[in-house]
């Protein structure tokens, strides 16, 4: 069984692949606007691939299956899925809403890349919060990294700033840097986040930086929009989607990797340590399909 295997059942309405008929088309395209890839992708995809069907002459479920399986990976690869730590100390901002799961993903990507041999730093930049750097350290503890907080309410580029000199003093590799809970509409938020880059820029010049958006699945379409402004005010490398085990629905992997050219890098399956996966776009749409 796939990685995704066990959550499929929740994201494609069931049909049946033996008679590939117009009806089979149209309840396919529903099926997937209902899965969360939204209209417009649903559309284009049913299109090319009945376009692909008549050209090549695929007359059996399982043919139509494989150009599906293709379509909508190919929507999927639009960038490189791996982290850039090459340059370190490596800094990873994530961003994000309230409530989409910023803090716990730090704690599991700090737990996954210290099991690779890392060493890792978390930097609590939320400061707005309550308690959430105490949230922050509890992960911190679990996964046996170090942190660097402040107390609630101080500048967050000046706790950033202090973990980019922990950082250098003590050869860490990669900063995991935990950020307030922007609302995509509040831009003196969105001006803090241009500071810290700003900081990132000034302090660790040759460092790599990864800037990671968390969604929560969940949402939905609704997403797209937190997302685009994101990547407008951010410069996003890559996506952290979450909740994924719920009743999220699995197309708006899709639609965020074809509307933003930004891939998909992690997917949260639970709540365990552990549950946090790299994102493989062939093994999702053998699943999915």
């Amino acid at each position: 069984m796939g990685l995704f295997a066990k959550f499929k059942k929740a994201w494609f309405a069931p049909i049946s692949w033996e008679t590939l008929d117009e009806d089979f088309y149209d309840q396919l395209e529903e099926s997937m606007i209902l899965g969360d890839l939204g209209m417009e992708l649903a559309e284009s995809s049913v299109k090319e691939l009945q376009d692909r069907a008549y050209k090549d002459m695929l007359l059996t479920g399982d043919q139509v299956k494989g150009a599906l399986r293709d379509i909508l990976r190919r929507n999927l690869e639009v960038g490189d899925n791996s982290l850039d730590l090459a340059h370190k100390p490596a800094v990873v901002l994530v961003i994000g809403v309230n409530g989409v799961g910023k803090t716990t993903s730090i704690g599991k990507l700090a737990h996954r890349l210290k099991k690779q041999g890392k060493k890792v730093l978390l930097c609590a930049a939320d400061t707005f919060r309550a308690a959430a750097a105490d949230q922050l350290e509890i992960w911190a503890n679990r996964a046996g990294v170090d942190i660097v907080r402040q107390h609630e309410g101080a500048d967050p580029g000046a706790v950033l700033f202090d973990a980019l000199q922990a950082a250098k003093a003590r050869n860490v590799d990669v900063v995991l840097c935990d950020t307030a809970g922007r609302l995509h509409n509040k831009q003196n938020l969105m001006n803090e986040l241009a500071k810290l880059r700003k900081i990132i820029d000034r302090e660790c010049p040759d460092s790599s930086l990864e800037t990671l958006l968390v969604l929560d699945a969940t949402t939905g379409q609704n997403g797209l929009i937190q997302a685009k402004t994101f990547k407008e005010t951010a410069g996003l490398t890559g996506i952290i989607l979450t909740k994924l085990d719920g009743t999220a629905k699995g197309g708006i992997v899709i639609a965020i990797a074809r509307e933003l050219g930004v891939p998909v890098k992690f997917v949260g399956l639970g709540e365990g340590i552990d549950d946090l996966q790299p994102f493989d776009a062939q093994e999702f749409v053998n699943d999915l399909v």
